[in-house]
């Protein structure tokens, strides 16, 4: 009678232990209190311990899901890393150079990065490695081409809220923009892009992916006085990594024939 006495007493407690972690928005403490009580109580440990347990629990996972949180809003074309990324297919990026900046110091700086090299070279990869490092750092990160935010921005003026995506776009801690050099754009689309990039300027950082060398710019950016601005926006600063010009896709597809061939 008192060991069934004892189970009530236990699952009214459990249902008022539940009832507080929701008015207090604890759900890892609600779902897991239990089952860390029992693993205490087997293991002997002290109240303190079996509540630091409990707490560090919850910690980790408000910190898994704003990171999850973070990846989904930076719309990242696909997910991909650091550790996938081959450096030894592509000699001109230095491993080392790449991990300092994963560590996230350019952001805190506010420093741009630009990665400069021909289709195939690893930039978008690069790009997308950095951005996902930054997301892991619980950064706000958004991932854009550059036809794609033109779009959006010209997309918005139409509707008067370009103010509002403006500032929008001024929370987030890193913008990569990926893609700049291979569309030309409208003059209005030009203007609304620096827009977007000299209001970073040493507040925040923006990342830049191009398949141009810099003097070519003015093949995007038709207006020389804006083209010239804007070079001055994105290159202080900035650190400036060239991919090189040996397309790294190409030479993938190349070494499957060859495999396949013998």
């Amino acid at each position: 009678m008192n060991a069934q006495l004892a189970k009530v007493e236990a699952g009214l407690e459990e249902a008022v232990i539940r009832q507080h972690c929701k008015h207090l928005r604890l759900p890892s403490v609600a779902s897991q209190a239990s089952r860390l009580a029992e693993q205490a109580a087997k293991q002997n440990q002290s109240h303190l311990r079996y509540l630091n347990t409990l707490l560090a629990v919850e910690v980790e996972d408000r910190e898994r899901h704003v990171v999850e949180r973070r990846l989904r809003e930076a719309k990242l074309p696909r997910l991909k890393t650091l550790d996938e990324f081959d450096f030894g297919q592509s000699p001109q990026v230095a491993a080392t150079r790449i991990r300092e900046l994963a560590e996230g110091g350019y952001l805190e700086r506010s420093e741009p990065v630009i990665f400069l090299g021909e289709c195939g070279t690893g930039k978008t990869h690069l790009a997308t490695a950095l951005c996902v490092a930054a997301c892991r750092q619980k950064r706000r990160v958004r991932f854009v081409t550059a036809a794609g935010l033109v779009n959006e921005l010209v997309e918005a003026q139409h509707h008067n809220q370009l103010g509002r995506m403006l500032q929008r776009f001024a929370r987030y801690d890193l913008i990569a923009i990926d893609e700049v050099g291979y569309v030309p754009l409208a003059e209005i689309g030009a203007e609304l892009l620096f827009q977007v990039v000299a209001d970073r300027a040493e507040k925040a950082a923006v990342l830049i992916t191009t398949n141009l060398p810099f003097s070519e710019w003015t093949q995007v950016f038709t207006n020389a006085r804006l083209c010239k601005a804007l070079l001055d926006r994105v290159t202080d600063r900035a650190h400036i990594i060239e991919t090189g010009s040996e397309s790294y896709r190409f030479k993938r597809t190349l070494e499957k024939k060859q495999r396949k061939q013998n």
